[in-house]
């Protein structure tokens, strides 16, 4: 469900040695600290996970988005951006789950908060309003501002399997799930990169069906706006120092092909992201398109997921792009709200 990881809740004789053992393990961070000095991640699911690092006080700046996002080290960013990152970026992230950890975050910053949001095909999903969340659960409750109740929906199974971790990790028998700043390891190492073995995966596909992108994506009136656009405006709209929309650079055969029934409903979408976007000077780079980036396997290690040290190109790519608000000579982006955007100093 929502509220919860799958698990049981814990009942029977042992109900207030059990909330004693989870309040002292405090395995997501969200309890005041009894007897840990900070958190230390040994779980991980991103989304029990993720609040404490928003409401930690350690950064002012974070990527949201989905595992496309999720590869870019906050560490790269803060060097060729400024400021202190965390990635809170969720596997198969939904729009909405999206939109939750950015509130939460500038609700916990405040007006010196700085967002990236890694867009992907979930913000242009037609059933996005009905579809928020993913079979991993979504605790809601752990995203207000309400400590006291927590509590009573974590006196479950789960919860005191992570209690167990955590002291786990506490005495050093494991070693922790999530980097303090979020940042998650889920490629293999790239020393285990096979190109022959990625492009066999990808398959083979025709390069003409993916022309060079030309003029700017437009909203037409035959395609209703996605649901999830509205959330867009509601986080841009909490006013922030420094913003920015980014269309990540998945392979090109995970972007529709010209002349697909797919194709306009995405540029349509695109073009009204810019619009929104365009109304709090947010600037909105396009890696989605073919591109010296994405049109070469050996960037990838499936159709979704780029490779770390190509994550870490993106992460100069997209600070040139936000401080000259020009697209790239090489193509391999483009700005699509230029005139109307403000630059990232």
């Amino acid at each position: 469900g929502d509220s919860q990881e799958p698990g049981k809740p814990h009942k029977g004789s042992g109900r207030t040695l059990s909330a004693f053992f989870i309040v002292t393990a405090n395995p997501y961070g969200n309890l005041p600290n009894t007897f840990f000095n900070s958190h230390i991640i040994a779980q991980g699911n991103q989304r029990f996970q993720y609040p404490a690092i928003a409401r930690s006080g350690h950064y002012d700046s974070i990527l949201a988005g989905t595992s496309t996002s999720g590869i870019l080290k906050p560490a790269r960013l803060g060097a060729v951006l400024g400021g202190k990152f965390a990635n809170l970026a969720m596997d198969s992230a939904r729009a909405w789950e999206q939109t939750q950890i950015a509130i939460l975050f500038r609700r916990s910053v405040g007006s010196d908060a700085s967002l990236i949001i890694g867009i992907d095909v979930v913000w242009c999903d037609k059933d996005a309003d009905k579809v928020r969340t993913t079979e991993r659960g979504f605790p809601v409750w752990m995203y207000d501002d309400n400590v006291w109740n927590d509590l009573p929906r974590m006196l479950n199974a789960s919860s005191l399997e992570h209690s167990w971790k955590r002291l786990r990790l506490a005495a050093g028998w494991k070693s922790e799930a999530i980097a303090p700043d979020g940042y998650k390891e889920f490629l293999p190492d790239e020393l285990n990169y096979d190109l022959a073995k990625v492009m066999s995966g990808i398959g083979p596909w025709p390069r003409d069906a993916y022309p060079e992108p030309s003029g700017s994506p437009q909203i037409m009136a035959n395609i209703a706006a996605p649901p999830a656009l509205v959330w867009i405006d509601e986080i841009l709209g909490l006013g922030w120092k420094r913003s920015a929309l980014v269309f990540m650079p998945v392979h090109v055969t995970a972007q529709p092909r010209a002349g697909s029934s797919a194709y306009p409903m995405e540029q349509s979408c695109k073009a009204r992201i810019s619009e929104i976007a365009s109304r709090y000077n947010t600037p909105v780079i396009d890696f989605r398109i073919p591109s010296p980036i994405t049109l070469d396997e050996s960037n990838y290690w499936d159709r979704l997921h780029y490779r770390v040290p190509v994550g870490d190109d993106i992460a100069a790519h997209m600070a040139k792009a936000l401080r000259t608000l020009q697209d790239d000579t090489l193509g391999r982006w483009r700005i699509l709200n230029a005139a109307k955007a403000k630059r990232w100093r």
